[in-house]
């Protein structure tokens, strides 16, 4: 009997799955490497370089039978096929010699820059930007395999992969987002990296971005929510152009942290996006009075970190009456500041904690300003334990257009499924349980999850027309008298899960070390 297409995507999928089980496995025996944390970067710096390697050949296929010259992005001896490629190739002290350090014997024999110190040093020319995308990740990146032995091993796995093969590359970027996953897990405190995939669909199916609009995710970590969109745009490419204004004016993102950025410039890759246009650095450190109608877009889709501090000099890039060490609150300033004006209004939506929607002092000038220039049309209350174990904290989806005052906001209570108190690590939502809220989309009316509020009864004004308060914090008049704030007794056995958490960290510090550390008693 003949093999489906079902059959060999199975296979594919087991195959590139044992190859990358078979990689980590090696990587595990290195001891450079303690955690999966520190293991996911490396393995994807090699996938990165083969996968373009594999990418560069087809381009240089191509220009030939179209007689056209052809210059790759990496010269000889630093392309894949000129190092790695060879599995008898160098290997031992004199791969990590030529991977580490600014000189080298290179693998041709001459001397000349190690690997890292080439790529680190590439440039943009004005028809490939995208040299410089590659010197980007990799002055952020560092070999810390100490093994040269181990390393050639791992390469040898991944010379395994057909880049070049499209059921490969599809079956190749789910394995990744697995990865991405297994990896948020192993860290316990990277939640940022990571928008459930059910929540991400559904801020992308809601606001409908639509071909030839720009998207931006200004904190984009690994790249879900770019991602996403660029799945969902494709669909809607059907001629050549299409494909072109897709690959080269659609997707826009930044990200601060060197990891997430190679992460998610890979992610994308491996999804298709041929030249990612990733900005690397902190998108709050451009003034907001810089932004202008260049640098505005159609649709924003962010999950920005919350809960930390931006220093004196990002806060000075914001007007004095706003300005905040809330990291979540000057992204909200920076995403009001984006949205394109003309000729189409602009619109986003953005995961904010629950705190965001009921602070006072700057928060509420900042919502202020939000709720009188923009149109907050939508408030999605999402339930406990989305983000779980990672934070607890209640979250909201803010959905906002260019064009106010708001005259008043939609509230929709996400419930939980029918005898559930939380979702867990095993439990997770699924994409399925937001159908309801998709249908009421289109055709909204109040019923026991949805409500609406008048904008008079957020925004408070003493007599003199000062600002009181403005609180979006509203519950939900439908929803009976249940008690919204957690069991005492849940919440004690949650700190003394994380205090246990924190002990045994601590334990495995003091045995590295081989120290015993003071508590402080």
């Amino acid at each position: 009997m003949p093999r489906t297409r079902n059959d060999q995507a199975k296979t594919t999928a087991r195959q590139l799955a044992s190859v990358i089980k078979s990689a980590r496995d090696i990587m595990r025996k290195d001891k450079g490497l303690s955690s999966d944390v520190d293991r996911m970067p490396m393995l994807t710096w090699i996938m990165f370089l083969k996968f373009l390697d594999d990418m560069e050949q087809n381009r240089e296929v191509a220009a030939t039978l179209k007689d056209k010259p052809y210059r790759s992005i990496i010269e000889p001896p630093y392309r894949w096929r000129d190092w790695a490629a060879d599995e008898g190739g160098i290997t031992g002290d004199a791969l990590l010699d030529f991977v580490n350090y600014d000189e080298a014997t290179r693998p041709d024999g001459a001397k000349g820059p190690g690997l890292f110190a080439y790529l680190r040093n590439l440039q943009a020319t004005p028809d490939d930007p995208r040299p410089d995308v590659v010197a980007t990740i990799f002055r952020e990146i560092f070999n810390r395999m100490r093994n040269g032995y181990l390393l050639r091993d791992v390469i040898n796995k991944v010379n395994g992969i057909n880049f070049a093969a499209s059921e490969e590359m599809h079956t190749l970027s789910l394995l990744y987002e697995t990865m991405l996953k297994e990896m948020r897990d192993a860290a316990g405190d990277a939640g940022e990296f990571y928008t459930p995939r059910p929540v991400v669909k559904l801020m992308v199916a809601a606001t409908d971005p639509r071909l030839g609009e720009v998207v931006e995710d200004p904190a984009c970590g690994t790249g879900g929510f770019l991602v996403e969109t660029f799945e969902y745009l494709r669909k809607q490419a059907q001629t050549v152009q299409d494909r072109e204004t897709l690959q080269r004016r659609s997707i826009r993102g930044g990200e601060a942290k060197a990891l997430p950025y190679l992460l998610g410039q890979m992610n994308l890759l491996l999804h298709g996006l041929e030249a990612p246009q990733i900005t690397y650095g902190n998108s709050l450190a451009t003034p907001l009075r810089d932004i202008g109608p260049r640098q505005r877009v159609d649709v924003i889709l962010t999950n920005p970190p919350f809960g930390g501090e931006e220093e004196a000099g990002i806060q000075d890039n914001f007007p004095k009456d706003k300005r905040t060490s809330e990291t979540a609150l000057l992204f909200l300033q920076l995403i009001m500041r984006k949205l394109r004006r003309t000729p189409k209004p602009g619109r986003a939506v953005v995961v904010v904690p629950n705190g965001t929607l009921f602070a006072d002092g700057v928060a509420a000038r900042i919502k202020e300003q939000l709720l009188t220039q923009f149109s907050l049309h939508t408030i999605v209350r999402l339930p406990n334990g989305v983000f779980a174990p990672y934070t607890s904290i209640p979250t909201n989806l803010l959905f906002f257009e260019m064009g106010g005052p708001t005259p008043e906001i939609w509230y929709y209570e996400q419930p939980l499924p029918t005898g559930r108190k939380n979702y867990t690590k095993t439990k997770p939502l699924r994409f399925s349980e937001f159908e309801p809220l998709l249908e009421w989309w289109e055709a909204r009316e109040e019923n026991e999850h949805a409500w609406k509020v008048n904008i008079k009864d957020v925004l408070k004004y003493d007599d003199q027309g000062k600002l009181l308060s403005a609180n979006l914090d509203v519950k939900n008049p439908n929803g009976g008298d249940e008690i919204e704030h957690r069991p005492p007794a849940e919440l004690v056995a949650e700190i003394v899960v994380k205090e246990r958490q924190i002990l045994a960290l601590m334990q495995k510090i003091e045995a590295e070390l081989g120290v015993r550390l003071q508590w402080g008693e």
